[in-house]
């Protein structure tokens, strides 16, 4: 675990305050700072300037800094992208809607999972991203923007559970009363389907929403377009997806983006309500977006008014997710990779 003091509970700065000779009130406030956004121990200005002067010894810290910001003249969405401390950039896009404006972060710095539609995982993983950054994006966010944050999706650059441990305590930190006190109920955690994690996941019995991206209705389909089927194949997920629900009482939230021509066919979908008989699910489609280095071509407004049809007419609910931020790079790793590109070559 990380030894950045803003990965830290607030029972675990009570304790190296303690061995500094503070009492324990002073964790508090210290928390408290922390996760109102403050840049640096100089801004605690409750504290003497000794105790900042010994904590940005011991524990210094560092906040990400705004590389591109893009606002859509549509509807409203903003991204970012955030250098971090050590040079390399994460995207962050802050999503407005009805019920409040959602983050959706990344969760590591490129993607191993190698899923054909996908910006995010071209040129793989460079590092997981470790507690703070992940609460950092939340933060800084909603400074940032002036807008107050009110959900919470890991949708973004990473898988989230390859990077398990920092992703628990990330939740930990981010739904912590003293903290920003974001509701498990108002977070959705995505995962493209590693089975013993999910199991992992199951044991935790937290509140929040479990997305699986699925894509496709069987191995021939899924095995083409996300490499990671070949390890968990399909019978595999659902029978985790199951066991999920069955310790959880969570209803599971299934990914599927709509790709002409490979998983869009109302046989598809007939297969999908076959082979998810007694699970209670929701799919949310995604209009596919198109990303330059794929072949991979959206799915017709009609095929998709049929496959959510079919869906819905065999009891499964099924929306269309509303395409936010078109005109801004807004899907996964598309600003990351077009910066780096430009600078990198």
């Amino acid at each position: 675990m990380s030894q950045n003091i803003k990965s830290m509970t607030q029972a675990e700065i009570a304790q190296i305050l303690k061995e500094m000779g503070q009492p324990a009130f002073r964790a508090k406030q210290v928390y408290s700072w922390l996760h109102k956004g403050v840049t640096g121990y100089e801004q605690m200005t409750n504290l003497s300037k000794d105790l900042r002067a010994q904590l940005a010894e011991r524990y210094p810290f560092a906040v990400p800094t705004v590389v591109r910001k893009q606002e859509s003249q549509r509807d409203g969405t903003i991204k970012y992208l955030w250098r971090l401390s050590d040079g390399n950039c994460v995207e962050t896009v802050l999503m407005r809607y009805h019920y409040g404006n959602t983050v959706c972060i990344s969760s590591e710095v490129g993607c191993p999972m190698g899923c054909a539609f996908c910006a995010s995982t071209l040129g793989g993983l460079v590092r997981k991203l470790e507690p703070h950054e992940m609460l950092d994006q939340v933060l800084f966010t909603q400074i940032d923007s002036g807008l107050p944050i009110s959900h919470i999706v890991l949708m973004g650059i990473g898988e989230p559970l390859d990077n398990f441990d920092n992703v628990m305590r990330f939740l930990e930190l981010v739904n912590s009363p003293e903290g920003m006190n974001i509701s498990m109920r108002h977070i959705s955690l995505s995962t493209c389907g590693l089975v013993p994690k999910i199991d992992e996941l199951a044991k935790k019995k937290l509140q929040l929403t479990l997305s699986v991206s699925l894509h496709a209705p069987n191995d021939a389909v899924r095995n083409t377009i996300m490499p990671v089927n070949k390890a968990y194949p399909t019978e595999q997920l659902l029978d985790a997806c199951r066991r999920y629900y069955e310790q959880t009482g969570r209803r599971i939230s299934f990914e599927y983006a709509m790709i002409d021509g490979v998983n869009d066919s109302v046989e598809n979908a007939k297969e999908l309500l076959h082979r998810l008989k007694g699970l209670p699910a929701h799919f949310n489609l995604i209009p596919l977006n198109h990303v330059e280095e794929s072949p991979l071509k959206p799915s017709s407004r009609n095929a998709v008014a049929r496959f959510q049809k079919t869906l819905e007419d065999g009891g499964i609910t099924a929306t269309v997710r509303r395409t936010l931020g078109g005109d801004i790079d807004a899907s996964c790793g598309q600003l990351r990779r077009k910066y780096n590109k430009e600078h990198n070559g």
